[in-house]
């Protein structure tokens, strides 16, 4: 058994996986777990510590709560996982998500500030955290889950944050390659899950709530060549291979992952 793990892409690497607790981050661990990488797993849900007991005993996995919408909590996640490993090779960053679904002009001032605090914040703070410990070993992956819903409808905010990821990846990837550091992202698109555990926002508010969030997934579906949503094995499997050596000549690159449609 060990030989096979053995094979495993992630081999050896200490891999940080933040959003571990649900969706595509919980999903990124299991599959890192199945290709031998060792795990710290971040979350601000207490779930995250059931996420690391079910991996593989053999996955050398420990898990840390912190709220990585501030940077206080970055950085405590970033020295936890120094002090248990001593290197971070990989940092996954899974945190984020649209919290409400309407046209813009009914955001009011407190959402937008929400959703640029939960969808660029955690990565843009994750990133700053992590590189200089990378910087210092000449070595690193930073992989950023980005969205296709940079062109989409009724999650303006949501969609300025995930464009600033996607900025964030490019003008990285620039500063940081003569470090020996890698910085890709992929965008993901409409992604079938299972209920949410830890809910992102209040839910709907209404018939008429219902009714934008609907068109949000009529426009993804329509939008997609294969004209349906993708699974949370199709979304952690690119992931994981762009954290991987066999990615060693790609950075600075946003891969779509949404069955053709290509983002923006």
């Amino acid at each position: 058994m060990h030989n096979d793990h053995a094979q495993g892409i992630l081999d050896g690497k200490v891999v940080l996986v933040t959003g571990a607790a649900q969706g595509i981050g919980r999903e990124v661990a299991r599959v890192a777990a199945d290709q031998a990488a060792c795990l710290v797993l971040v979350d601000r849900a207490e779930q995250v510590a059931q996420v690391a007991e079910e991996l593989p005993a053999s996955a050398k996995a420990v898990h840390v709560l912190a709220d990585l919408e501030t940077w206080a909590g970055a950085e405590a996640a970033v020295a936890y996982a120094l002090e248990q490993f001593d290197r971070i090779d990989v940092c996954i960053n899974a945190v984020g998500g649209t919290i409400w679904a309407r046209p813009f002009e009914h955001y009011d001032p407190e959402k937008i500030q929400a959703e640029i605090t939960r969808s660029l914040f955690p990565t843009l703070w994750m990133t700053r955290a992590v590189l200089p410990s990378m910087k210092a070993q000449g070595a690193g992956t930073i992989v950023n889950v980005s969205s296709i819903a940079t062109r989409g409808i009724n999650r303006v905010p949501y969609s300025a944050a995930k464009g600033g990821v996607n900025a964030l990846t490019s003008a990285l990837a620039m500063e940081a390659a003569a470090d020996g550091i890698r910085v890709v992202a992929t965008a993901p698109g409409g992604t079938q899950a299972p209920a949410r555990t830890i809910p992102r926002g209040p839910g709907p508010e209404g018939a008429q709530e219902q009714q934008w969030m609907q068109q949000v997934v009529d426009q993804t579906v329509d939008s997609t060549l294969m004209q349906r949503y993708g699974t949370l094995r199709e979304q952690a499997e690119p992931i994981v291979f762009l954290a991987s050596d066999a990615a060693s000549y790609i950075t600075g690159t946003v891969l779509p992952v949404g069955g053709g449609d290509q983002g923006m």
